[in-house]
């Protein structure tokens, strides 16, 4: 369909060019070819407003012979070919009204006659400015194409590093739970079975949860405390958690699995290494305009050198970063007794997340 076409306001606009050409052309009929003025406004309005809507069947050669893609020989050839068959139609039908104009049994104004000249010019030029015109929306839309096919191949390798991302965290965690179920069942098989159970729960729970781009802030914290609650049989009483957790922020939209990695991390190279064990501190709160959350934990200063990848880490913060770009940050304050995680994320509701 013809851009035109596709906006009332923009059909509207292009007859009004065309209503203004023809006063122009009025103006033109009665000083330089000595035609009547009321003839002449009758006359050259409607033609004008004629050839405008004659000119848009350019729009489909212009898309046939592209500026940049066609050879000059041909283009010239095409456009010479199409405006001269276009301007003798033109006349034809101009021709026609003039004589429609003509009362019954009057006579054809003899100063008209000589305006024909004029309308081949006039018609000639106004042509050209359709033709010109229509370049330059072929360009401009053009552009908009290219413009919004950058920005689907942005979405689409946005959503395949996030898939990526989500492939490598799965496993992550699974390793990391089975390694606490081999480290029980040799030693406290109710303890290793009741970690089972609460492992089936945890995973169906994540794994729902994974699927979704953002879930309420509530709703991540409730999959970290079921973690805990397993890491919980295996230290007993040398874990211990808080959560602080501000009702303002329950709701704000956070992306899936970020929070369980950090405890993850937080139990198993912070508190697995101390002897009286240790809290992990989770807190949550607004600070102008974003949503601040906090993991921390002890740290024991003589333990020895971590073997782990960093997986969870640079997981939590590649899908921050992917998710929100610049207006997002994780900072990690590393010292020899504790370890925290900084989070700072736009504090958008779930339901507009969603929306």
């Amino acid at each position: 369909m013809h851009p035109i076409f596709k906006h009332r306001r923009r059909l509207m606009l292009y007859l009004g060019v065309w209503v203004v050409f023809g006063l122009l052309l009025t103006v033109v009929f009665v000083f330089g070819g000595n035609a009547p003025i009321d003839w002449s406004l009758e006359f050259a309005v409607p033609i004008a407003i004629v050839l405008g809507l004659q000119s848009l069947s350019f729009w489909y050669v212009v898309q046939a012979v592209p500026a940049d893609d066609t050879p000059v020989v041909r283009m010239v050839v095409t456009w010479a070919i199409a405006g001269v068959v276009s301007l003798i139609v033109w006349i034809a039908i101009a021709y026609a009204w003039a004589m429609w104009l003509v009362p019954e049994g009057g006579v054809y104004p003899e100063s008209a006659t000589g305006i024909l000249p004029l309308l081949i010019f006039a018609g000639a030029i106004g042509m050209s400015l359709a033709v010109l015109g229509h370049y330059l929306a072929g360009a401009f839309q053009r552009s908009r194409n290219a413009e919004r096919r950058a920005l689907e191949l942005q979405v689409l390798a946005r959503e395949a590093e996030l898939k990526s991302l989500r492939a490598q965290l799965d496993p992550h965690f699974l390793f990391n739970s089975l390694n606490s179920v081999a480290a029980l069942i040799g030693n406290d098989t109710q303890a290793a079975r009741q970690m089972c159970f609460l492992m089936a729960n945890f995973f169906r729970k994540s794994l729902t949860l994974a699927r979704q781009q953002a879930i309420p802030l509530s709703e991540e914290v409730s999959l970290a405390e079921t973690f805990l609650a397993i890491e919980k049989v295996r230290f007993g009483d040398r874990l211990r958690a808080s959560f602080d957790i501000a009702d303002d922020v329950k709701d704000v939209a956070v992306p899936p699995l970020m929070l369980q990695p950090l405890v993850e991390n937080a139990v198993h190279h912070g508190v697995a290494h101390l002897l009286e064990g240790g809290e992990v501190c989770v807190q949550a709160h607004r600070r102008e305009g974003f949503l601040e959350l906090v993991v921390a934990n002890p740290c024991d200063p003589d333990r020895p050198p971590s073997r782990s990848t960093g997986v969870g880490l640079v997981n939590v913060r590649s899908r921050v970063e992917t998710l929100c770009g610049h207006r997002a940050s994780v900072d990690v304050d590393a010292s020899e007794t504790a370890f925290r995680v900084s989070i700072l994320l736009p504090a958008v509701s779930s339901q507009s997340a969603t929306s």
